[in-house]
């Protein structure tokens, strides 16, 4: 995938500060969804939805740790 390609966003802004998109960084490190998914509610909280992002995340971090530490 181009470099081009992750610096699109289709609605909003939040993203386009960061130095490292967080869905290259997710990609490139071939991380599952909701690895992905915390990581990138993390990122954006301050620039998108605030406590309800950590919310989010907290809720795809709980997903992996009843997946992978039962």
């Amino acid at each position: 995938m181009s470099n081009k390609t992750f610096f699109k966003q289709v609605g909003g802004r939040h993203y386009k500060t960061m130095k490292i998109q967080p869905s290259q960084f997710i990609n490139e490190n071939n991380l599952p969804f909701a690895e992905g998914n915390a990581i990138k509610y993390i990122c954006r909280h301050k620039l998108k939805n605030k406590k309800e992002d950590l919310l989010k995340a907290i809720h795809y971090i709980e997903m992996i740790i009843d997946r992978d530490y039962k």
